[in-house]
């Protein structure tokens, strides 16, 4: 049954923190997501090789290795608990069976060292959306969607504690919109395509989740507003016009909790902050210590109200102190240690505010991130319920709230960044409150070559 989320989960901005949300988790082994403590979760991947009949079992010992060295870092650290995201490689999503292997794998090394040293330790499975590697994608049919779901069936039958995706509906139109910074495809993209498939994806993902006792833990916006924040870095769009697609994307994050996904949310989906301020749900986040895997202007705030606390994804290579996940391991365990450390002493509010006021000044993007910000914005969400209406709000709040931040001094942006508020505003408000209508509008502007409009019930009568 359809969940709807009418008014935000907390009451006071005082409790929107890291660590804590009103509706924590708890994994097989014990691990209360969001009951207090803050985690650390650790993402990785092979190095550069070829994968195919003859070097999976390489691919098999290096994932081994991986954990391994992982968990053994993590004990040597007294680590309270940790959860690892096994986030497959195309190779082990269009071949299941390779990836309910590498699953199985990290399950046993678990038990072992559980077992052993009585480690509290998660596993969260990603599958790759191997849908678009059809082009224009099929969505709903076909081999990709028959394999991914039955990897996901395999990964979640075996024991994997939570199931995610980074899927890309929408996507296949949406990156043009970024590349010519056009807000109005942006909407159409995140609002209707988009929504669309979150809803008939996570329907799917939360049925396997409660038939295999595991919980359906949330999407990524990261081919949308993470390829946005990463082109505005290189100076390819403007920062305040990424910022804006970043809020834009939370309602079609949202969409997946809706279904029935209870967190918590993936580390790249930046617009965490405001799926938990609505459904109060635990998310994972990361910043500064996913360098590793790409740069950003949010190091500091993105851990503001973390749950979990990631790396993104880093590769098994040998530095001068050991393999790369096992640093990364390291870094992150010290990482949430300091920050349970405020916790105990009373002083989560504070840490939280210095991680804030850190960064939210400095860049637009950051400043998005402001707990009192995803308050004000997530506020006004809760009180429409159709996603491409409340993906069009969501744009507008975000513009008007830049808009002030910048005119009060509260945030910099440079002359691009305010033109670009004023040209979205204008072009936002030029928008249908009818999806189809909208549709209909911008349809010459669409290269329908890329897309299947039939693939998103286009013309038909939905929910969205």
């Amino acid at each position: 049954m359809k969940k709807s989320f009418t008014q935000l989960a907390y009451k006071d901005l005082n409790d929107f923190v890291y660590g804590s949300c009103p509706n924590p988790v708890t994994t097989k082994s014990g691990l209360v997501i969001g009951g207090g403590t803050i985690y650390p979760e650790l993402n990785f991947t092979l190095p550069g090789m070829n994968i195919d009949e003859n070097s999976v079992k390489d691919a098999y010992k290096i994932y081994a290795d991986i954990i391994n060295g992982a968990l053994k870092r993590a004990h040597e650290l007294y680590a309270p608990g940790v959860v690892l995201e096994l986030e497959t490689l195309v190779n082990f999503t269009e071949n299941p069976k390779w990836g309910i292997e590498v699953n199985r794998i990290i399950l046993d090394i678990m038990k072992e060292y559980a077992d052993k040293y009585g480690l509290k330790t998660a596993l969260r499975a990603t599958l790759n959306d191997t849908r678009e590697m059809s082009r224009p994608p099929v969505m709903r049919s076909g081999k990709y969607w028959d394999g991914m779901i039955e990897a996901f069936e395999g990964c979640a039958r075996d024991g994997a504690d939570f199931l995610s995706i980074e899927s890309t509906g929408g996507k296949e139109l949406h990156d043009d919109a970024l590349v010519n910074a056009e807000i109005k495809q942006v909407i159409f993209s995140l609002g209707v395509l988009a929504a669309r498939d979150m809803e008939f994806l996570w329907g799917h993902l939360v049925d396997i989740a409660d038939r295999n006792n595991c919980y359906a833990a949330g999407d990524s916006s990261c081919g949308f507003a993470n390829t946005a924040m990463v082109l505005a870095e290189r100076g390819f769009i403007p920062k305040s016009f990424a910022a804006v697609v970043r809020v834009a994307t939370a309602s079609r994050a949202l969409v997946a909790y809706e279904m029935g996904a209870v967190g918590p949310s993936k580390d790249c989906e930046y617009a965490g902050p405001y799926i938990k301020a609505i459904t109060g749900t635990p998310i994972s986040a990361e910043g500064k210590s996913a360098a590793c895997a790409h740069f950003s202007p949010v190091g500091n705030i993105s851990a503001a109200v973390a749950d979990l606390w990631s790396n993104e994804s880093v590769q098994q290579v040998k530095l001068l102190s050991d393999y790369a996940p096992i640093v990364s391991m390291e870094q992150l365990i010290y990482d949430c240690r300091l920050m349970n450390e405020a916790t105990k002493q009373g002083m989560n509010v504070q840490f939280r505010d210095l991680l804030v006021e850190s960064d939210s000044p400095l860049d637009v993007h950051a400043y998005v991130l402001r707990p009192d910000f995803v308050f004000d914005i997530s506020k006004e969400l809760v009180k429409e319920q159709n996603p491409f209406l409340r993906t069009k709000l969501a744009a507008q709040l975000a513009v008007e709230g830049l808009k002030k931040g910048i005119a009060d001094g509260k945030v910099s942006a440079d002359k691009r960044d305010n033109k670009y508020l004023d040209i979205m505003a204008r072009e936002l408000d030029e928008i249908p409150e009818d999806p189809m209508e909208f549709y209909n509008d911008i349809k010459e502007d669409l290269d329908e070559s890329k897309y299947l409009p039939g693939e998103y019930l286009i013309g038909e009568a939905t929910s969205v």
